[in-house]
This record gives C-alpha cells, structure tokens and sequence, in this order.
C-alpha cells in the first residue's frame, strides 16, 4: 500500500472524479457509505452520535454519514462550525440532504454556548477539518476540538483526526488537534501517522477502501510505501522437493560477552527458525558450552578470548554475516570489526554493539559493503547519524544516512521503517507493543541474516524479515498478553508468521 502526500492524494481524488468517471458528490457518498458501513458494524444503535462538521469537504463526509446513520435508526445530532455561506459545493448537497431527507438536528456553534452537553455514552464523529488544512486551527474551531478532546466521549475522526497535518506537524498548535480514539482514513494512511507522536492524536487508525483510479494509484510515484502481506508474499521463495541445506545458506553469525550470551542464542534461534540452511557463531571462548546446550543445531566457532570476540575472521564458507548482539565495545572487540569490515564483501547485517562501535568511529562507515543492513532503535541511530528534534526529521536523516553510505537502515519501533538508498522507505504493518521486550532485536537480526544467507537481495531481506518478525510477535500475543510477551515466544511463532504469507 503506497503512503502518499495529502496533495497527491488530492490529485488522485480528481483524476477518479475524471477518469472512472463518477460526480465528486457521489464519490463523497461512495466514501460515506465505507464509514456508514464500518461505524454500524462497530457500535449499535442506542448510543447517540454527535456529528461535529466543518464546511469543507471533510464537513461533507460526516453530514452524508449522519443522514445514513439516521436513515437505520440512529440518534444523531450536527453541529457546525465554519461559514456555511462559503462552504465547499459538495457540503452545500449533502446538507440539503439532510434537511430533506432527515430530521436530525442541525446547529451552526457561533460560539461556546452553542456547544451541547455530551452524554458519557455518546459518540463523537470529528468531521470538522480534513487533510487539506494547511495552518493551525484557530477561533471557534480551535474551541470545538478542545470540547471535542475534554469530554470523555469516543471520538472517531473522519480521514484524519482534525488539526493534524498530513506530514509535517513540526509548526503545528498540539492544543488545536483532535485526539481520536479511532481514525477512519480513506484508501491510505497518511505520512504522519507513521510517527509515535501522533499516535495521540489518530488513536487506532483503519483503511477504508472507497474506490479511487487503481491505474492512477499505480502510476503515481511515492517514496513511501505501507508494508503489508501482499507486498511480501512475492519475496518469499518457494522450496523445492530435492533442495538440501546447502541450498538455503551457510551463515555466520558473531556476538555475544560475558553475561549476554542470551542475545546471540536468540539470534541463532530466530535465523535457523526462518530457515537457514547452516548456522556458524563466532562467539566468546567460555560461550562455547552455553551455546551448544542451547542451540545444538548450530555450529559454534569459539574465540581464542574466553569472555569477548577479539577476532571475527572472513571465510568463503559463509553465504552472509551478522554481528553485534550481544557483543560489547570493548577495544579489542572494536578491532575486530575493522578487521572484519576491511575484507568482507558480501551480505551484512549489523545490530547493537557493531553500530555502537560504528558510532564511536563513524569513518569505518565508509567500509561497510553496499547495500549492508543496519537494525538500530532511534538510540543507536542517534548515535550514528545524530539527534533529531522529532520523527519527520529522523525520517529525513534516515533517508540521507542510507543514500550516503549505500546502506539499508531498519529503524525500529511501532511501523518500523525500512529505507534503501535510492530513498524508498517501507513502513511495516505488523507488530505489537508486547515486542518492545529483551532480545526482540536479537531475534530480528537472526531473522534478516537468515534470509540473507539464503540468497534474498538486502531490501527484500530487510522488508520480508522485518514483517515476519511482527507477525510472529502479533501470533504470539494472540495467545498471551502484550505484558507477559518475550523475544522466545516470537521465535517459536516464525513458523506460524511464514503460514500467514501463504495463507495458511
């Protein structure tokens, strides 16, 4: 699913208004009838709905829904704020269908006192301001959203929750946004509903499908990109009845230190699970023990220093390489990722202590192969490519880390962002807070070197690990709580994840 700007999306609305073609007005009630739909389906008719509408477009919407929503039994009211002599043409339809069609009450807020009284039970549909506002909400308007956010009442906001911007919120009045419960957003999800600071605002956000030129959607360039089943189900690779385990990869993977054996066992878990065929960990000399017990299906490659790695080596015998989890910085161990990076030429993923070492001599980074994948959470990133004043500016710093060092960055968290160097950004779908747990990241890493190792290209890697990994984890949270959720259950549910490509 492509994540387009709010102007684009405007240019695809007409070109559908053109092209399909279909009146603007009933591309409106094509749009309401998806809302009426998912609303009727989520509440039933005894709670009261309390329509706030604006007079745009968006304002439109929410008055074609409120009729629809009276027409099967509904109680609801409208209130408008806006100047309905300047109010948009598709707006001015649909509220001579509401008075012709309807009896719902309809009242213009001039100011505060036109305001009604919610009851607790009632539910609000924000339909004052939709994507094309372009400045902060000021006056009456600004009012109506902080009645809106002070009641108490479940919000649904139309397309997106009203004052919020559809990417850029950095100059934006946070007292002057509507704080949604739940955000019906048509056809795609909008930029900023990607950055954790909004999610105050969008609350739980679904697509709604309303139909727009499929030719037009997919001509329309975008960086960006909604990751989803569909989009990984054609990277995954088919096995064949005579394949053997030299077929799916010989990987290496190197990690761990006195006391954090646990990470680089949950790594060889996670990427024999996603199906490496052969497993080598290059880890610290009194690891040996602890990681045969533990993962006997891996080959173990212990270092001549007992409690760090002090020497990581280059072989022909691997097909790709992970390093880091679990690893520590200490100087020797520094040492022995230049020494590492100097001759290594083939696919790489490195996580936690290898960025952390990358972060303390960032001119190693000019080392890394093409096209090497990173997995940092925002604090090693910050590290590396430095601090960030929020999450569009981290997005742009990702973006023009991974074009100058010709790399994949997997920055995670809620929609982890997987960017390429050509600035293609793919924001993954799956996941749950549950997965914000010790080794989570150990897991991935096993999880994206195993891919590698069996021959995916680095952006594919990336995308299909990052999204079996958040399947996983939501599988296994189906079956416990987010609380009780740790990085051994997302390794045993892989097998499910890779089920759920296939439909299984």
């Amino acid at each position: 699913m492509k994540i387009f700007t709010c102007s684009q999306i405007r240019e695809i609305d007409q070109y559908t208004i053109k092209h399909e073609p279909i009146a603007s007005a009933d591309l409106m009630e094509r749009a309401a009838t998806r809302l009426y739909e998912w609303f009727s389906a989520e509440f039933d008719r005894s709670v009261p709905v309390y329509v706030f509408s604006g007079t745009g477009n968006n304002g439109g919407d929410g008055l074609a829904l409120a009729r629809l929503l009276a027409a099967a039994g509904y109680t609801v009211s409208v209130y408008c704020a806006g100047n309905e002599t300047e109010a948009s043409p598709d707006w001015k339809i649909n509220r001579e269908r509401l008075a012709g069609e309807t009896s719902v009450p309809f009242v213009s807020i001039r100011e505060i006192s036109d305001l009604p009284v919610l009851p607790s039970k009632a539910v609000i549909v924000d339909a004052l301001f939709g994507s094309g506002l372009s400045r902060p909400v000021t006056g009456i308007a600004k009012e109506v959203i902080r009645y809106i956010n002070s009641s108490g009442c479940v919000a649904v906001s139309v397309d997106i929750p009203s004052g919020l911007f559809g990417e850029d919120n950095r100059r934006n009045d946070q007292e002057a946004i509507v704080k949604a419960s739940i955000t019906l957003t048509f056809q795609f999800p909008k930029l900023s509903f990607m950055f954790p600071e909004n999610e105050k605002y969008t609350g739980k956000w679904h697509v709604l499908p309303i139909g727009l030129h499929r030719e037009k959607i997919e001509n329309l360039e975008t960086p960006y990109v909604y990751t989803e089943v569909s989009e990984v189900r054609p990277l995954i690779r088919e096995r064949h009845r005579f394949d053997h385990k030299g077929s799916f990869g010989h990987a290496l993977l190197a990690g761990g230190s006195y006391g954090k054996m646990g990470a680089v066992i949950l790594g060889s878990r996670a990427a024999l699970k996603t199906g490496a065929g052969l497993l080598t960990c290059r880890i610290p000399g009194e690891g040996n023990l602890i990681m045969q017990c533990s993962v006997p299906e891996a080959m173990t490659l212990p270092d001549n220093s007992a409690r760090m790695i002090s020497s990581i080596g280059s072989s022909d015998a691997y097909d790709a390489a992970g390093i880091g989890p679990g690893m520590g910085t200490a100087p020797e161990t520094a040492d022995a990722l230049f020494r590492f990076l100097l001759d290594w030429r083939k696919p790489l993923v490195l996580d936690a202590d290898a960025l952390n070492i990358l972060a303390l001599n960032r001119d190693w980074l000019k080392l890394l192969p093409p096209f090497t994948v990173l997995t940092p959470h925002p604090g090693e990133f910050a590290r590396m490519a430095g601090d960030s004043k929020d999450s569009l500016e981290r997005l742009e710093k990702q973006k023009a880390f991974s074009k100058e060092f010709n790399c994949i960055v997997v920055l995670k968290g809620a929609n982890t962002s997987v960017s390429e160097p050509d600035g293609k950004i793919w924001f993954n779908s799956t996941g749950n807070p549950g997965m914000a747990t010790a080794g989570s990241g150990d897991t991935l890493t096993g999880m994206i070197l195993s891919l590698l190792a069996q021959g995916y290209d680095p952006p594919s890697a990336a995308t299909a690990g990052v999204w079996l990994h958040g399947m996983a984890g939501d599988i296994a949270a189906s079956r416990m709580s987010h609380e009780s959720l740790i990085a051994s259950d997302i390794i045993e549910s892989i097998g499910s994840a890779f089920g759920r490509i296939r439909g299984e």
